[in-house]
């Protein structure tokens, strides 16, 4: 197999009305979610053979989650049912082009309850790419089978992919956000993150962080930027890319100068699940043999395509409509 992800996962409920203000939706269409379920099916649709680690509970939810997931062929085998625990939900309005207003059911949530035998059940060495979601390391049993699995990924020789996945409400206290990250990074080979998600990394008040219009995936973050990449880098990981909406992303190593990597310019209907598109595009291309470059180029035509599409997983690109798209702007 080329990749596990590990993390979130969730029936996504988005708005029906797009432009429609939260209060007056009048019904939602019933997608699937969770930054690392939308990567993993991305990757899959592109042509890579994908594991999901995440839970689900003994529910209709989980039911409609895990047959989405076999429907795209991506490999169920280790995700357990959490009798316990529910199955994670999420409502989401569409006001494009700078308004997504979100709301998360977590409490009790399954994917939190994924433990260190859970990971040893998956085989990380099996793998080329172990890619994890920073919300995971919000609370146990979920924090220790993460620590866990990129501790086996580093001692059989698997790369390391971390997205820095920060939803504020998440947590009892955002600074721990941070301390958590930046204790993975010695051991992760490539960290991804909007530049809010890189300040909240390295925050150290939580007055920095305000969230406006109930837009948990979109804070404003206080901070110096440049002086947060300094801190990530120091920490030891090899690659930062650090994504900036339509303008593409930047790739920060320790003793280069960063790269600037422009997108493609496209329409915006809704921005969720973009970060994880471009993702599932730069694994793609990073494990078919692309430089960092070509590789991020894959990641923001991966991006640009899912922004003018209402969902996430469910409207992840298949290497052809991809291809099609980056041939279409010039190339890689």
């Amino acid at each position: 197999m080329d990749i596990i992800t590990m993390g979130r996962s969730s029936i996504d409920l988005y708005s029906q009305n797009i432009g429609a203000d939260f209060i007056d939706i009048k019904g939602f269409n019933a997608f699937v979610g969770g930054s690392p379920l939308n990567i993993a099916v991305g990757a899959q649709r592109l042509g890579l053979q994908t594991t999901l680690l995440t839970g689900v509970g003994n529910d209709k939810t989980g039911d409609f989650i895990l047959n989405f997931l076999k429907k795209e062929k991506v490999n169920t085998s280790f995700i357990p049912r959490i009798p316990y625990a529910r199955t994670s939900a999420v409502l989401l309005g569409i006001q494009p082009p700078d308004c997504f207003p979100l709301v998360y059911y977590r409490d009790n949530c399954a994917d939190s309850e994924i433990t260190i035998d859970h990971v040893k059940a998956a085989n990380i060495k099996n793998y080329r790419l172990l890619e994890v979601s920073a919300t995971a390391l919000n609370k146990e049993p979920s924090r220790s089978a993460v620590f866990y699995a990129i501790e086996q990924a580093a001692e059989n020789g698997v790369e390391v992919l971390l997205d820095v996945d920060f939803r504020a409400d998440q947590w009892n206290d955002i600074r721990s956000f941070g301390l958590m990250v930046r204790s993975l990074l010695p051991k992760v080979d490539i960290a991804i993150g909007t530049e809010e998600e890189i300040l909240a990394a390295t925050l150290q008040d939580a007055s920095q962080v305000s969230i406006a219009h109930q837009q948990i995936s979109a804070p404003e973050i206080k901070g110096n930027l440049d002086d947060a990449i300094k801190i990530i880098l120091e920490t030891g990981v090899k690659v930062l890319i650090v994504k900036k909406g339509s303008h593409g992303v930047t790739i920060y190593t320790k003793n280069d100068k960063p790269v600037d990597v422009p997108g493609f310019p496209v329409e915006v209907l809704n921005v969720l699940g973009a970060g994880d598109a471009f993702a599932s595009g730069f694994i793609y291309g990073h494990l078919t043999g692309l430089d960092l470059y070509k590789s991020c180029r894959m990641g923001n035509a991966s991006g640009a395509w899912v922004v003018q599409k209402p969902g996430c997983a469910n409207d992840m690109p298949t290497k052809k409509e991809i291809d099609e798209l980056i041939a279409s702007r010039g190339g890689l």
